[in-house]
């Protein structure tokens, strides 16, 4: 496979995002639209929500869009935009290790320079992938980088905490412990969604020793405070598309009374939103140009 310059580029400027401050926080897009909204907002990367991509393609969350799906959009959203994209693919779309990483390599292919996996198996409610298991799907996907010259950006997502596994008492060790051998696997940042006080934050940051993710929700501290504690990456999950549906499903309840200020009192002025997908137009179609031959 051979890798773009720019693309490489852009992983390492992502990788160098999660050594040093400040704390990179990161939308996570749903559409190539929403995406050129991020970036034009000044976010230096862009992350895909799984599930917003999924309720967007008419799917529920939890791998029932077929991959090619989800793969399409990926490859979408890293055409729109300029800035470093990472994909969150779920639990890679395969059982085995050779599955994830053909995922990785068709998400490499599409233009991603990150993913995002997590280690909960699609399909069976409170269930992990065994440890050992999950941590040979990483060291795969970073030997995969290490042979392409993709120098890929992998967060290691355990669910333990959002899966509520075990008790209460346990949890703590358990993140822990996977996240310990993800890390000595290859992952390059560890994603513990579920966390949301400070106090068990601060204490993940320190016993883990690498870059931490955490997902932003009710409760937990701001993007200031999570810097305070020590977290490198703070991303916002499936939550801007399901309020974008919130706001939807507003306005169509004011429309089926019979009025329009809920669509007209705060939209987006039609040539802002034209001249922000022209730019992306730009980027598609130069995307689609035959590379020039070498003249010998």
């Amino acid at each position: 496979m051979a890798i773009p310059t720019a693309q490489v580029q852009k992983a390492r400027e992502l990788q160098r995002r999660h050594v040093e401050p400040p704390i990179l926080v990161l939308p996570n897009a749903w559409d190539a639209a929403s995406a050129r909204v991020f970036e034009a907002a000044g976010f230096p990367a862009v992350a895909t929500t799984s599930a917003g991509i999924a309720y967007a393609r008419g799917y529920p969350d939890g791998a029932f869009i077929p991959p090619g799906e989800m793969i399409d959009v990926i490859g979408r959203i890293a055409t729109a935009v300029d800035v470093p994209v990472t994909a969150d693919i779920e639990h890679g779309y395969g059982g085995s290790v050779d599955e994830v990483v053909h995922t990785v390599e068709q998400v490499m292919a599409a233009g991603a320079v990150g993913i995002n996996l997590e280690d909960a198996v699609p399909g069976l409610a409170g269930r992990l992938e065994a440890t050992g298991l999950q941590a040979e799907k990483v060291r795969a996907i970073r030997d995969l980088a290490a042979a392409t010259g993709l120098p890929i950006v992998i967060n290691a997502r355990t669910d333990v905490y959002l899966a509520a596994l075990g008790e209460p008492a346990g949890r703590f060790d358990e993140t822990v412990a996977r996240a310990l051998a993800y890390r000595a696997a290859g992952a390059d940042c560890i994603f513990v969604p579920g966390v949301r006080d400070a106090a068990t934050i601060a204490r993940l940051v320190r016993a883990i020793g690498a870059p931490l993710n955490i997902l932003a929700g009710p409760g937990s501290p701001d993007v200031a405070g999570l810097q305070q504690l020590g977290v490198a990456r703070v991303s916002v999950g499936s939550g801007p598309m399901r309020a974008t549906l919130a706001l939807v499903q507003r306005m169509a309840t004011a429309l089926a009374a019979g009025t329009f200020d809920a669509i007209t009192a705060d939209s987006l002025p039609y040539d802002e939103a034209n001249r922000l997908m022209a730019e992306s137009a730009q980027r598609i179609a130069r995307s689609r140009r035959p590379a020039p031959r070498d003249v010998h």
